[in-house]
């Protein structure tokens, strides 16, 4: 049960604090002695690099795991979370980047899920249950019936269901575990204003965030984790990107979007009416060898389903493509491959790589066939090969027969990089390359997409994030609903971009 603290002591005193919290999974040191506060109606942000002890933080405070050594105060009384049961009780509720709910249960089933409203005899009270689900859902501003199917909601929506979830349980800590991945800049508007209204009703708000522009925007503080160790805690208001990248990484990074000079040469891709019924349609345009073409929009914009037809994976209803000179229409992902494509996806581990497989073998999986000979597959070339691209595209030092699912997600990223690596390819298509990573492995990537572009290979680069299109780019695309409705010689202003991806076409200085 939570503690009955009178008012006056429940603002003085911090919702939750940790003092000097240790946490040690099979001889690794995840946590070194971090402590840090939350207080009511405060958004604080959580940053540091994959592996720096943010995820084990989470799971102490959700009460998944225990610390080794260390205090946990609520209200200033010490507790012990001995499970995520525990942790509810005491008011603290998580929300992830994936929302934990239901499909086939409606809105209110969800909210109510494992406390549901009860009658004396035992029945399930549903008319009060969807009383109150309408009324939480009121008080956050959220136009949704209590009564739709959760699997019919966006994943902005179902996000915010989660949020009114946690609000039934009476959920004084809110923590956010990189919500905004998935989202297009305006459902973060959305959930951000609906962040604002709990942190005015006094809820404690952890934000855990790859994305520094939106800690800066959002958070009143912010604290830093590397290599497991809490390396500062300020002002949001106090410490600027490159200050926070320097904190994270433990080193300066010159810039984070390494765009070196290229010279395009011919054109090794044209596209002509490409049309994928429902999905995308009319889409037209060129790639060059050594250009980055940029490709942004809204997220359902149609971006991801154009590389999907011209890898293979879904076949077009018309359109016309011409490769190296030569009309190309890809009967399958391995026909494209054969042909000089390769295509990173935006879901790395479910569509990118085999997660229980070793590193060397997701690396050289496009090239098994040529290190085989007579039937027998020649390890020891397989390794000296997997060697040579791991050193190629920066990839963590390590045991090298470790599964791909046991690395971060910047390591994980750079195997796919490697992988496609192997292949040589003539194309490359990255559909959000520096997804779900942090900024020392988000500088890399785009370092290796800069260097393939120098050495001639021609990279669509579709992302979300503004700044990272805008400054890799030599060229850009904008897409809306399926339709190209932009087309940019770069540098751009973000303006248009925003324009174009609302609808409102613009063709700026294009020169192919």
């Amino acid at each position: 049960m939570q503690p009955d603290m009178s008012e006056a002591e429940d603002v003085a005193l911090p919702v939750v604090e940790l003092r000097d919290i240790h946490h040690r999974y099979d001889g690794v040191q995840a946590l070194r002695g971090v402590s840090f506060a939350l207080k009511r109606g405060e958004v604080v942000g959580l940053v540091g690099e994959n592996g720096a002890g943010k995820s084990t933080l989470v799971k102490i405070l959700t009460g998944v795991v225990q610390p080794s050594q260390g205090t946990i105060l609520v209200h200033g009384v010490e507790q012990h979370f001995s499970n995520p049961h525990t942790a509810r009780l005491m008011g603290i509720a998580a929300m992830y980047q994936e929302p934990m709910l239901f499909p086939d249960l409606d809105v209110a089933e969800n909210i109510f899920a494992g406390h549901q409203i009860m009658r004396r005899c035992g029945v399930v009270a549903w008319g009060p249950i969807y009383e109150r689900a309408r009324a939480i859902l009121e008080q956050l501003r959220v136009p949704i019936d209590p009564h739709t199917p959760v699997h019919q909601l966006r994943v902005a929506d179902r996000q915010l269901v989660e949020i009114a979830k946690a609000l039934s349980t009476g959920a004084q800590v809110l923590i956010l575990d990189e919500p905004t991945a998935v989202l297009s800049s305006r459902e973060v508007e959305a959930l951000f204003t609906i962040v604002h209204s709990l942190k005015e009703r006094g809820v404690a708000v952890l934000f855990i965030s790859h994305r520094l522009e939106e800690v800066r925007r959002w958070t009143d503080r912010v604290v830093v984790l590397r290599d497991g160790q809490k390396v500062i805690a300020c002002a949001t208001q106090n410490v600027t990107i490159p200050d926070l990248i320097r904190y994270m990484v433990g080193r300066e990074i010159s810039t984070l979007y390494p765009k070196g000079q290229t010279t395009p040469g011919d054109v090794i891709l044209e596209v002509r009416g490409l049309t994928r019924r429902g999905y995308c349609e009319d889409v037209s345009f060129t790639l060059r060898r050594g250009e980055i073409l940029g490709f942004a929009g809204l997220v359902g914009a149609g971006r991801t389903e154009v590389a999907q037809a011209l890898f293979g994976i879904d076949p077009s209803d018309a359109g016309e493509v011409i490769l190296s000179g030569y009309p190309f229409r890809p009967r399958s992902p391995h026909h494209a491959i054969s042909c000089g494509l390769a295509y990173l996806p935006e879901n790395r581990l479910v569509h990118g790589l085999v997660p229980m497989m070793s590193i060397p073998l997701n690396v050289t999986m496009p090239i098994w066939r040529k290190l085989s000979w007579l039937g027998v597959f020649r390890s020891a070339l397989m390794n000296r090969t997997t060697d040579t691209l791991a050193r190629r595209v920066r990839l963590q030092p390590g045991r090298r027969d470790r599964i791909v699912r046991a690395l971060s997600g910047g390591n994980q990223q750079k195997v796919v990089l490697a992988k496609w690596l192997a292949a040589d390819p003539k194309v490359l298509i990255l559909d959000e390359p520096t997804h779900g990573i942090d900024v020392g492995a988000k500088a890399d990537v785009l370092a290796i997409i800069s260097e393939l572009a120098r050495a001639g290979v021609g990279i669509i680069l579709i992302s979300s994030e503004m700044e990272e299109v805008r400054s890799m780019s030599d060229r850009l695309i904008v897409m809306r609903m399926g339709r190209i409705t932009g087309r940019f010689d770069c540098p751009v202003d973000g303006d248009a971009i925003l324009a174009a991806a609302a609808g409102q076409h613009h063709t700026v200085g294009v020169t192919a």
